[in-house]
């Protein structure tokens, strides 16, 4: 179940962007030397188990003589689980440091017996992305997909959308979103339901934004709007909670730590 953690952790930190923000929006959220670390639930009848840990990052790099940030998120469960089910994801790109849009994006899941490599390359000239996909150690398949405008792979769109003004909402807009997964360009949505405080499993409180995504059912989903997130209210935009449910129970990631931050944590209360 913790691949589902993992799934449902880059894809609930994706929602909260406007197609048309997406491509206008600048980065303020965000700098080189970022960390921002997760701890995976998955809910076991009554009892909530902490079965692994995701970590995010951010490096100032240059990718082909251009300036750059490679932001990663490495998630696995812990070795105490991993005789019921092991798992070591990695998810990496490169992104220009203005638009934030993606130069290569790679990603390696090893999840039990099931294995993929994914590798895609953007074509800024020609608007295309070549993609490279092999599944269970079987070979590559190529393909070429036209770069529609405002798309981006799953990682970089997670960086691209803390940048998103949520004041400019009001409870029940449907914002559209617009990914590619697994070599496919999709149109979904996200509905913003407003504002709340959360506390994570430390006790800590912050004071976030809130927003539930349309899912597409499948192996891991039910359809609607089974999937709910609260993001920070300060310029960080950081996710603190993370909750699903998964056609077998529910899937939680909660917020452990984060540092080399952008911006103070304003949206901690202390007192």
């Amino acid at each position: 179940m913790f691949k589902r953690v993992l799934v449902f952790l880059i894809f609930g930190m994706i929602l909260f962007q406007s197609a048309e923000s997406q491509c206008r929006e600048r980065n303020i959220a965000f700098q080189g030397g970022e960390e921002v670390v997760y701890h995976a639930y998955y809910n076991w009848g009554f009892i909530w188990v902490n079965a692994g840990i995701v970590t995010f990052g951010v490096e100032d790099a240059v990718y082909k003589n251009d300036p750059a940030y490679f932001l990663s998120a490495y998630g696995q469960t812990y070795k105490s689980y991993d005789f019921l089910y092991k798992v070591r994801d990695t998810f990496e790109v490169f992104v220009d440091t203005l638009s934030l849009r993606p130069f290569e994006f790679k990603r390696v899941t090893n999840e039990g017996s099931t294995h993929s490599r994914h590798h895609y390359v953007f074509d800024r000239k020609d608007s295309l992305v070549y993609t490279s996909i092999s599944k269970d150690n079987k070979p590559y398949k190529d393909s070429l997909l036209i770069w529609e405008d405002c798309s981006f792979d799953l990682l970089s769109m997670v960086y691209k959308a803390r940048n998103i003004d949520f004041d400019n909402y009001l409870p029940g807009d449907r914002i559209p979103i617009k990914m590619i997964v697994d070599g496919k360009i999709y149109d979904l949505y996200v509905t913003y339901k407003g504002k709340d405080t959360v506390k994570n499993r430390e006790g800590r409180k912050f004071r976030c934004y809130v927003f539930s995504p349309l899912l597409v059912e499948g192996t891991i989903f039910t359809s609607g709007e089974g999937m709910t997130v609260w993001v920070t209210d300060d310029d960080n935009r950081i996710p603190i909670i993370v909750k699903a449910k998964i056609l077998i129970g529910s899937v939680k990631a909660m917020f452990v730590s984060a540092k080399g931050l952008r911006h103070p944590m304003e949206a901690e209360i202390t007192k």
